[in-house]
């Protein structure tokens, strides 16, 4: 029987046959298509499948995996289509992290691919004249060293399968002839044409010469990225940093007064990182170590979260928002206080995520009150020591997995273009604790772990995750959305968990956010009117203003099939399967 006859029958004879059909017990996958109780459905693919923030750079993923490649073949490719698709992330001038689940091996491998500071970078470059910090957010001295290229060529000299300039000609492709313009990535433009502004060569991509921005429907050609990837698809990571791309970049940074020399793109190099480690209610948490802190904060949030009983407070309560915010904030103190590049600092990181001292930190927690996010001091670690940005998600058919996240900073990062290159340049220094090392100095002993220094990284909130089920991939996540990013990941990890939810209802489910330094809740629409009076009557400040994060998650089924869920937040987003 066909579907249209099917959906034709009157509505007991339909019961009756849907009742039938159910009783089969049919594969996890169609028991998902077959389940009208859903509203909102993942896709679904039979092998691998990619999901990121631009269908188009998914689609070109998904090929790879058809090709032959493995999910580390299928990542490169989509990293690469994104620094075309997605100028204001996605990118070759920024900097990010890579977690990758090996199924052959059975182990996984973090990738970190930050930034560093360059080595003319020091505090009082960023001092004016007023004695406050400032340019380091925006223009050429906010550029750090760019990983992107370093990171991406380090997964596939180690894991990848197909040769590495055919990962790179479908963005060689797209620079080269061009892509329209949708209505999202106008707009995008749009809104940060003052930024891009900043430089003769990034105004001349993506501005008319009156200063307007590119408009939907208008071709948006790349010729200089092209130029670009071209050198790197036939060089690899040699022709970014000790090559003619180097060369541009170096005599840009001179001509404008930027800190980046060639010394500091030739030193440069991708680490690989034992990952993080914990497990939440029986499943193992895999995510990103130091540089990033994000990766520790998720996983303090879920071993402070396993004191509830989540399940029972049930999805979308006040009381499961109250821990769950609660845990936002004593995983932030810590974040704040100890993260810091473990080449400069010893951050006691697996007392972080241990247990024992979840147990200590919830006993600050109280069902019946806020804790204040504005006075909350960082616990102490150590005595249980041992020893605008962009996400997608790959899994192949094999089991191996990719959870990738990688950032420009702010959207369209410093602004800043050198000529002839065709790519925007990160302003990735701002994400060190400036001000807080300004203060500092007047503070003898006080330590600022994020502080700058040359060659250092700084500490990020990317946190590519996975979770495993009896040793293989089950989840793959991760998120945008810079100090959000954490909170999102958990909040992801809770409802498919705790709650039973799909990937897609997961993905769509409003997510609160507790900002540390207003101590306000914000929150996204979609919750309850009742829920949030007892929120308030718990003593916490509400806001609504921007959505939160921006998810691209995989499921691996027990039949090998996978399922994706594209976030909706961030327009343009998309799945595609092998």
């Amino acid at each position: 029987m066909t579907l249209r006859t099917l959906v034709s029958l009157p509505g007991r004879g339909m019961a009756l046959l849907l009742c039938a059909l159910l009783a089969l017990a049919p594969p996890a996958g169609a028991r998902e298509l077959l389940n009208y109780q859903a509203i909102q459905k993942p896709d679904h693919g039979d092998g691998g499948m990619v999901v990121s923030q631009n269908q188009r750079a998914s689609e070109i993923g998904a090929q790879v995996l058809r090709d032959g490649g493995n999910a580390v073949d299928a990542a490169v490719a989509t990293a690469f289509a994104l620094a075309v698709l997605l100028p204001r992330a996605g990118n070759i001038g920024g900097d990010g992290y890579m977690l990758l689940h090996l199924a052959g091996e059975n182990r996984s491998v973090a990738i970190d691919y930050r930034s560093m500071a360059p080595a003319a970078a020091t505090l009082e470059r960023f001092i004016g004249a007023d004695g406050r910090i400032d340019g380091e957010t925006a223009g050429w001295k906010a550029a750090g060293v760019p990983g992107t290229v370093a990171g991406l060529a380090l997964a596939h000299r180690q894991h990848g399968r197909l040769p590495w300039a055919r990962l790179l000609q479908p963005a060689i492709e797209l620079a080269d002839k061009g892509v329209v313009l949708s209505r999202d990535e106008a707009f995008a433009l749009d809104w940060g044409r003052q930024r891009l502004a900043r430089s003769p060569a990034g105004a001349g991509v993506f501005l008319h010469a009156d200063g307007s921005a590119l408009r939907a429907g208008e071709r948006l050609r790349q010729a200089d990225l092209a130029w670009s990837l071209r050198l790197i698809a036939r060089d690899g990571e040699d022709a970014f940093y000790r090559g003619p791309i180097a060369q541009r970049l170096v005599a840009a940074m001179q001509r404008h007064g930027g800190l980046i020399g060639s010394e500091d793109l030739a030193g440069y190099r991708a680490i690989e990182r034992e990952p993080l480690r914990s497990t939440y209610r029986g499943r193992e948490v895999v995510t990103m170590p130091p540089s990033s802190g994000g990766g520790a904060s998720v996983l303090e949030m879920l071993n402070l979260l396993e004191h509830e009983d989540l399940a029972a407070q049930g999805p979308g309560s006040a009381a499961a928002l109250h821990a769950m915010a609660e845990a936002i904030k004593l995983a932030w103190a810590d974040r704040a206080r100890h993260a810091g590049d473990p080449a400069f600092v010893s951050a006691p990181v697996r007392g972080l995520v241990c247990k024992a001292y979840a147990d200590a930190r919830w006993k600050l927690f109280s069902p019946d009150r806020a804790l204040d996010a504005t006075t909350l001091a960082a616990g102490d670690p150590m005595p249980y020591e041992s020893p605008q940005t962009t996400h997608f998600s790959v899994v192949d058919a094999d089991g191996n997995a990719v959870s990738n996240t990688f950032t420009l900073g702010s959207d369209f990062g410093a602004g800043v273009m050198a000529e002839g290159t065709g790519f925007l340049l990160g302003n990735l220094i701002g994400n060190f604790s400036l001000r807080a090392q300004l203060a500092a100095r007047a503070e003898p002993g006080r330590v600022v772990a994020n502080a700058l220094l040359p060659g250092r990284r700084p500490v990020s909130s990317m946190s590519p995750t996975m979770v495993l089920r009896d040793g293989k991939v089950w989840l793959v996540t991760g998120s945008p959305g810079g100090n959000t990013i954490p909170g999102t990941v958990m909040q992801t990890i809770v409802d498919v968990v705790d709650f039973g939810m799909n990937i897609a209802e997961a993905t769509h489910r409003p997510r609160i956010h507790q900002d540390m330094g207003s101590g306000m809740l914000q929150i996204e629409p979609g919750f309850s009117p009742d829920t949030l009076r007892l929120l308030r009557g718990l003593g916490h400040r509400i806001e609504s203003d921007e959505t939160i994060g921006s998810t691209q998650t995989l499921m691996v089924g027990d039949d090998g099939g996978a399922q994706g869920a594209a976030d909706p937040r961030r327009p343009g987003a998309g799945s595609a399967a092998q």
